[in-house]
């Protein structure tokens, strides 16, 4: 799909990228959620996110600017124009769609349950019965939870690298996040000895509409569109591709951009 209509997209950011060329659009990151964002002692970041709304921001021909931001204030922030979008791996759920708009997705990782080595043979309702599940609170997969595992005790964290430590602690019996933050942040580092991932991959929906995007304020159209064509051209160019296996071994392209 990207790469059918990548031709027309990046001409219209000719076009357009000249009237652009003095502003600045203030990106929403968060900093905590390696391999997509991180802070180094000194301050610098870094991570996926970070790349993909720098190759934005230049294929707009406008200057980024990074504005740190707790997770769970992400889109009071942005609604308040604390910043101009989010680029900060949110997903794009119904519920979210209420309040902002969103991108083209940019990448799509399935999630993964996390335990003890040996401790379930999978997680269907009735091999997790009665266990503790630690998740991201306020998340897509918080709320799949809800609706598949309602009878679980469930422990809600306000990071995703909190659910990995919380795991490691003892404080619930099994994890459920990012199948890409479980093996990167947690099971490769030394902390994480001990510990798999249990059964398959689980996508929270079969639908290609999902994935994770770019989220703006409501009705800034001529923005989302600029955002849209500037993945469109990253996908087409190989630039998407080259940032992606800095960083991940396997394809994060998202679903609806392999149509």
């Amino acid at each position: 799909m990207y790469r059918k209509i990548a031709v027309f997209l990046a001409a219209t950011l000719i076009t357009t990228g000249a009237s652009l060329a003095e502003d600045v659009i203030r990106v929403g990151v968060e900093g905590n959620y390696p391999p997509f964002s991180k802070v180094a002692a000194d301050g610098t970041l870094s991570g996926f996110d970070i790349d993909i709304a720098n190759a934005l921001c230049e294929k707009m021909k406008v200057k980024c600017e990074m504005v740190q931001q707790e997770w769970d204030g992400m889109i009071p922030a942005l609604n308040a124009k604390k910043f101009d979008m989010i680029v900060a791996s949110m997903s794009i759920t119904d519920k979210r769609k209420e309040v902002v708009d969103f991108s083209d997705p940019y990448y799509d990782v399935p999630s993964r349950f996390v335990a003890k080595e040996g401790a379930f043979e999978g997680y269907a309702p009735e091999q997790i019965a009665g266990k503790k599940i630690i998740v991201l609170r306020n998340s897509p997969r918080a709320e799949y939870l809800k609706q598949a595992y309602p009878d679980n005790p469930v422990l809600a964290v306000d990071k995703e690298t909190a659910v990995y430590l919380e795991l490691s602690a003892g404080r619930g019996d099994i994890a459920f996040g990012s199948s890409v933050v479980s093996a990167e942040s947690f099971l490769k580092q030394p902390e994480g000895e001990g510990f798999e991932q249990v059964g398959e991959t689980l996508f929270l929906t079969d639908s290609v509409d999902g994935g994770v995007g770019i989220a703006l304020r409501k009705g800034e159209a001529d923005l989302k569109d600029k955002v849209n064509a500037a993945l469109a051209a990253m996908m087409a160019d190989g630039s998407y591709d080259e940032m992606a296996g800095k960083y991940f071994d396997f394809d994060i392209t998202p679903r609806s951009a392999r149509q």
